[in-house]
């Protein structure tokens, strides 16, 4: 089965997880220090899939879990210490980072990839070709909340048709991306939306009504392009970009809506179970092989040397919340 059918059918549960080594009832203290656990973000999640799938060929005897609850989910049960590694589709918050202080988790943030936020429009819209950040702020902020109903409340030169719009749910990563790069602050956001946790359901919403806008993860447009629109971004210099193709996202072309992803990983974890650092090592070494073939966009050569560096000295805490949106990775790395 490839990366994208096995992407794709983990989606069919609220809760995707792939064991790649049965775990016996009785886990004695050794057995629980080989096992690795993921959980977070749905996008990036086929990455961690990938990695986990292909480091299980390298080391049958892994016991690594890998799982998507969202970032805000997956953030909270690492905090707790419930799993070692978390994936993330934004910054740790300060929210966030207390709690886990808290409860003595330090972490080790690690950039993976970069992917660009697709502004997906059904195939019939004919009149969204380009949208302005200011555009995209009245859509999307919380002052628009109940208030702008339709087209052409965007746009004067938009139809007169009802605007239905599909995003991801509000404690995922992707909102609060979003809602920080179009309004200026993350997680203002309205809330007379459709929500979802799995962005596939957002693309079939979005597919089906022909009003309909919403945004989502690169990955999930390029599997379902021939399915929807792709509507462009003005940037700052005035020219309309699309994150496709994905050497918009690599040149940062593609701004403000191209942004990091990332593993953060528990020193604690690291410190008491050889097999974190051994599965982290290879995901550092390996992940760029499977990046593109699952929908996203690699690092530049010099981030990886600097993510590979960064995790030799276990260097704790994090550099990129006072990232802006569309800055280059490299300089918080």
């Amino acid at each position: 089965m490839s990366f994208r059918s096995l992407f794709k059918s983990s989606f069919s549960i609220t809760n995707s997880m792939l064991i790649l080594s049965s775990i016996t009832a009785c886990n004695s203290g050794e057995e629980l220090r080989s096992q690795v656990s993921i959980d977070g973000a749905a996008v990036g999640f086929p990455i961690s899939l990938a990695v986990a799938e292909e480091y299980g060929k390298v080391k049958p005897q892994a016991q690594v879990s890998v799982a998507s609850s969202g970032t805000g989910g997956g953030i909270s049960k690492f905090c707790n210490g419930d799993i070692d590694i978390v994936g993330a589709s934004r910054t740790i918050r300060d929210e966030e980072i207390k709690k886990c202080k808290s409860k003595k988790i330090e972490f080790v943030e690690l950039p993976i990839a970069l992917d660009g936020i697709a502004v997906i429009a059904n195939r019939k819209n004919n009149f969204a070709q380009c949208l302005t950040i200011k555009e995209l702020d009245k859509i999307w902020s919380a002052k628009s909340d109940g208030k702008i109903l339709n087209w052409n409340q965007v746009n004067p030169k938009f139809p007169n048709q009802k605007l239905k719009l599909y995003a991801p749910a509000s404690d995922t990563g992707t909102f609060d991306y979003m809602t920080q790069a179009v309004t200026g602050k993350a997680k203002n956001g309205r809330t007379d939306y459709t929500p979802s946790h799995n962005q596939n359901l957002l693309v079939q919403g979005v597919s089906g009504d022909a009003t309909a806008l919403g945004y989502v993860g690169i990955s999930y447009y390029i599997q379902n392009q021939d399915k929807l629109n792709l509507v462009a971004v003005e940037s700052p210099s005035g020219k309309c970009v699309k994150p496709v193709p994905i050497d918009n996202v690599i040149k940062n072309t593609y701004t403000p809506l191209s942004r990091p992803l990332f593993i953060y990983v528990s020193k604690k974890s690291l410190d008491g179970k050889p097999a974190v650092k051994e599965f982290v090592d290879f995901y550092l070494d390996n992940s760029w092989k499977w990046v593109d073939s699952v929908g996203y966009v690699t690092l530049p050569d010099e981030a990886y040397a600097k993510v590979k560096q960064k995790f030799a000295k276990s260097e704790t805490g994090t550099k990129f919340k006072k990232a802006k949106p569309g800055e280059p990775i490299t300089n918080f790395i």
